[in-house]
């Protein structure tokens, strides 16, 4: 998680009155980019989110701008073990767009290769790459119709390896 990057842990209630330094503020403004480019925010949004945190002036304020796009456990402690059941929600919401994305990206990478061997060689005839093609489309179509079974299967990936942190004795 981002929080480790950051000169002092900003949800540390004893840090929340320091003073924010302009790197503090680029790593929120890089968190808010990269959820704009994922698609888990808009362009409003991402303005008026990133207006805010270089505005801001103290440490306490910049955790609010990413509250529903990382998860907000507190410091100190494994960060899984101690996130509610809903903050796996997060993490398991961007498991699924990664695979959405690896679907996607296998799709288009599959056709434009396949299509530019297909033309080279045979120049036109026919277009033997639609059987790979068609293979790497129904696994893209697999992807979008399955993804409340992607996200849960995550989640309960999450939650048994939570789990097993929260029941490993601590090393002291």
């Amino acid at each position: 998680m981002p929080w480790e990057d950051f000169s002092v842990d900003p949800r540390d209630p004893a840090a929340e009155s320091l003073r924010a330094s302009d790197r503090d503020r680029e790593l929120v403004l890089g968190l808010l980019a990269e959820a704009y480019a994922d698609g888990r925010l808009n362009r409003e949004e991402y303005d008026e989110r990133a207006e805010v945190v270089r505005k801001t002036r103290t440490l306490g304020e910049l955790p609010p701008a990413v509250a529903d796009l990382v998860l907000q456990t507190p410091p100190g402690g494994d960060g899984l073990a101690r996130a509610s059941a809903a903050e796996l929600d997060v993490p398991a919401l961007r498991a699924y767009e990664a695979t959405r994305r690896e679907a996607l990206s296998g799709l288009v990478v599959i056709t434009v290769v396949l299509s530019g061997i297909w033309y080279v060689v045979t120049g036109a005839g026919f277009y033997w790459p639609i059987f790979v093609v068609l293979a790497a489309a129904a696994n893209l179509l697999r992807v979008l119709l399955h993804k409340r079974d992607i996200i849960e299967r995550e989640r309960r990936r999450l939650e048994r390896l939570r789990q097993e942190r929260l029941e490993a004795p601590e090393d002291t």
